[in-house]
């Protein structure tokens, strides 16, 4: 693999790691590695297995336009601090108006279908089908905000141990992602997470509370949060 944007490309599945858990679980790269092409791995062979195994060893997947999927892992990560949120004054009034009702886990496709809905995405048809059979599996979940009974915004992500790997958020009304996100955080606090990883810094998540943090720093987290019994729900 090669480098790509603000990260390596990898391969999650030429390691040999143990995962946390019954030693049945425990996953050996080279026994599914001929399913990868020259391109990457074709979408519609990412499994469930695959892609716990892929966020497990600390990277996470991107369509790569060609009809495969490549691996990542940001160096530097950014990560939202639990207890680091900020709230702007104009999103802590619409939190106590009450603007939007957010729900969990009631339109997950529908949310994964709205973020890919942009000019620009590495969210495809293969990366939804392998994400929705990863949330019916219990290991990807959705924040939704609607207004007025109509999906406003919303985000998913990866859900493990204490861990949650934010994937992709959305917005069609004013401040609804931001909502989602306010959410999630209270929830993974009241859940007793301890990691809430963002991947890719930006703008946005930086105006949120978001920092980067270093790769090895960064694994050495996710190793303490994986060995945490917690569950989303």
């Amino acid at each position: 693999m090669i480098q790509r944007r603000n990260g390596m490309c990898y391969n999650p599945l030429e390691e040999h790691y143990g995962m946390q858990g019954a030693a049945g679980r425990a996953f050996v790269a080279r026994r599914i590695a001929g399913r990868f092409n020259s391109r990457g791995m074709r979408s519609m062979e990412l499994t469930p297995e695959i892609l716990e195994a892929c966020y497990r060893a600390g990277a996470f997947p991107m369509a790569d336009g060609y009809g495969g999927v490549e691996f990542y892992r940001s160096d530097p990560r950014s990560v939202l601090e639990l207890d680091a949120l900020h709230v702007s004054k104009s999103l802590g009034r619409v939190l106590r108006k009450g603007v939007y009702e957010v729900r969990i886990d009631q339109a997950f496709e529908g949310v994964i279908r709205a973020c890919a809905d942009r000019e620009e995405t590495w969210i495809d048809a293969g990366i939804i089908r392998s994400f929705t059979r990863l949330h019916e599996a219990g290991m990807a979940h959705s924040v939704e905000a609607y207004r007025e009974g109509a999906l406003a915004g919303g985000l998913y992500g990866v859900s493990l141990g204490g861990a949650f790997m934010g994937e992709s958020m959305f917005s069609r009304m004013r401040d609804a992602s931001k909502v989602c996100l306010v959410h999630l955080v209270e929830h993974l606090k009241e859940r007793d997470f301890a990691l809430l990883d963002c991947q890719i810094q930006n703008d946005h998540l930086a105006r949120m509370g978001a920092v980067e943090i270093r790769g090895q720093e960064y694994l050495r987290r996710l190793d303490h949060a994986l060995r945490l019994s917690r569950t989303f729900l």
